[in-house]
């Protein structure tokens, strides 16, 4: 069986190894197999609700908006899909219980807590987003 957003995560994680080869990161997917123990255990020490999203980049940025104020980012993180999470009005596909709605909810949380948090759901677009956030 064929796993598109794992195969998604190995290139855009093998890109950054060879892009920024200095850049830390962690793939919170790509090889985590755990039992129904195992993840049993892992969700009841989880805060309740949270999904982490794919990938963290850990590399903070400071960036300046239109005022040339300051504005800090802690790191980046990418929700990976194989598709676009949004209908054509902005709204996520998702209902309110859905893991999707789940996985939006953390990036907003994320970027709350002053991380550049994102869906991206091609390897051209995890491209544009990771080189924006380290080059720029």
């Amino acid at each position: 069986m064929k796993h598109p957003e794992h195969q998604l995560q190995v290139v855009v994680c093998r890109y950054l190894s060879v892009q920024y080869p200095m850049v830390k990161f962690i793939s919170t997917g790509t090889s985590l197999k755990l039992t129904a123990m195992q993840a049993s255990r892992n969700k009841s020490i989880q805060k309740n609700g949270f999904k982490p999203p794919d990938l963290f980049i850990i590399h903070p940025k400071v960036t300046y908006d239109e005022f040339h104020l300051p504005i800090v980012y802690h790191g980046l993180w990418l929700e990976l899909k194989t598709e676009t999470p949004y209908k054509k009005d902005g709204t996520i596909k998702a209902s309110k219980d859905d893991h999707l709605f789940l996985q939006g909810k953390a990036l907003e949380e994320l970027k709350l807590l002053g991380y550049w948090a994102e869906f991206a759901w091609s390897f051209d677009l995890c491209k544009i987003i990771i080189d924006n956030y380290l080059k720029n």
